[in-house]
C-alpha cells in the first residue's frame, strides 16, 4: 500500500506531465498556469487512497484523480474572478494575470478537460463513476449561488451555513472517495459509507479553513489572517458571532461590518477580540471535531481490514492538524 506523501508525489508528477498541445496555445497557457502553483492535491489524493483500499495498483485510475483536480481547480479559477481575487497561493490570480475573458474561455475550457478525464475510465464503471461526478459538480454550483445570495443577508443560521459548505467544499472530497471505490470494485455499501467519510472529513476542513483564516500563523499559513474579517466573508466564525453576540458586542460588530473606511488591522483585531469574548474559537473547534469524529464512524463501516484503513485514517488527521 502507498502512503499519501507518495501518491501526492505522484500525482504532482502526473500534472506536471500534462501534455497542451491543442491550439491557440494561448487557451491552454492559463490552465497549465493554474495548474503548476502548487495546491495541497487533496481531492486526487483521496481518490487514489480510497482506491488502494482494495486494490494495490492506484496509478491506474491517476487519469480519473487529475480530471478531479481540474475540476477542483476550474472551480478556483471562477472563484477568484467573482471575488475579484488578486492573489492564489501566493501567485497572480488568472484574471489579474490576464483578464476577465480568459479566465472564463481557460476556466469552460478546464471544466471540458475534467469531464473529459473523469469519463474515460472502464467503460463497466462509466455510468456510476459519472452520475457521481454530475450530482457532485450541480451541488457545488449550487453552493456557490448559496454563497453570492448569503453575502447579502445578515440573519445567516449556522445550519445554513454547514449546508452551504457541504455543498461548495465537502461534497467534492466526498466525490473523490466514491469515484476511488468504485474504480476499484468495491461494494456499493462501501461507497456510500466513504462518500459520507468523506463529506464529514470536508466539513471539518472547510471549518479548519474558517478558523486558520482569523488564528492562522501568518509564516506557517502563507498569507496574513483576517482576510475573512476584511471582507466581511459569511464564514462559520462571523455567522455564530452575529448570531450568539449581545446587544452591545453586536452593535460593536456591526460597526466594523459597516464601515467603509478602515484601518485593516484595526479591523481585525477588534473582530477578532469580539471572537474570543464570544468564545468561537472553541464553538469551530467543536464543530470541526464532531464533524470529523462523525466521519471516522463512517469509515469504520468500510468492509476492509482496519490496517488497510490506516492510511486514509492517517491522512484524515493530518488534514484535521494543518496550520494552512
Amino acid at each position: 500500500m502507498y502512503k499519501s506523501n507518495e501518491l501526492l508525489k505522484k500525482v504532482n508528477e502526473a500534472l506536471d506531465g500534462l501534455v497542451y498541445d491543442r491550439k491557440p496555445y494561448s487557451l491552454y497557457e492559463p490552465i497549465k498556469y493554474v495548474l503548476s502553483i502548487g495546491g495541497k492535491r487533496v481531492r486526487p489524493v483521496l481518490t487514489l487512497l480510497a482506491y488502494n483500499l482494495y486494490k494495490d495498483d492506484p496509478e491506474r485510475i491517476m487519469t480519473q484523480a487529475i480530471g478531479l483536480e481540474t475540476y477542483h481547480n476550474f472551480t478556483l479559477l471562477h472563484d477568484d474572478l467573482m471575488d475579484n481575487a488578486d492573489m492564489r497561493r501566493g501567485n497572480e490570480t488568472v484574471h489579474k494575470k490576464w483578464d476577465a475573458n480568459q479566465a472564463i474561455l481557460s476556466g469552460d475550457t478546464m471544466l471540458l478537460q475534467a469531464f473529459e478525464r473523469i469519463e474515460a475510465c472502464d467503460v463497466s464503471k462509466v455510468k456510476d463513476v459519472f452520475k457521481t461526478f454530475l450530482i457532485t459538480a450541480y451541488e457545488i454550483g449550487e453552493g456557490q449561488q448559496l454563497d453570492v445570495e448569503f453575502e447579502t443577508r445578515n440573519d445567516v443560521t449556522e445550519d445554513e451555513y454547514i449546508e452551504l459548505i457541504r455543498l461548495k467544499t465537502s461534497v467534492l472530497l466526498a466525490c473523490a472517495v466514491k469515484i476511488g471505490a468504485i474504480l476499484a470494485d468495491a461494494p456499493k455499501e462501501d461507497w456510500e459509507n466513504l462518500y459520507k467519510f468523506g463529506e464529514q472529513i470536508g466539513l471539518a476542513f472547510q471549518l479548519q479553513d474558517d478558523l486558520l483564516d482569523v488564528y492562522g500563523d501568518p509564516k506557517v499559513f502563507g498569507k496574513v489572517p483576517g482576510g475573512d474579517i476584511t471582507s466581511n466573508k459569511k464564514t462559520y466564525m462571523l455567522i455564530n458571532a452575529y448570531n450568539l453576540a449581545n446587544e452591545a458586542q453586536r452593535k460593536e460588530l456591526e460597526k466594523w461590518i459597516y464601515a467603509k473606511e478602515f484601518d485593516r488591522n484595526e479591523k481585525v483585531a477588534a473582530v477578532t477580540k469580539l471572537y474570543d469574548e464570544i468564545g468561537i474559537r472553541q464553538l469551530c473547534e467543536k464543530k470541526m471535531e464532531e464533524c470529523y469524529q462523525l466521519g471516522l464512524k463512517y469509515l469504520a463501516k468500510v468492509n476492509v481490514p482496519e490496517e488497510r484503513k490506516a492510511e486514509l485514517k492517517a491522512y484524515a488527521a493530518d488534514l484535521m492538524n494543518r496550520e494552512r
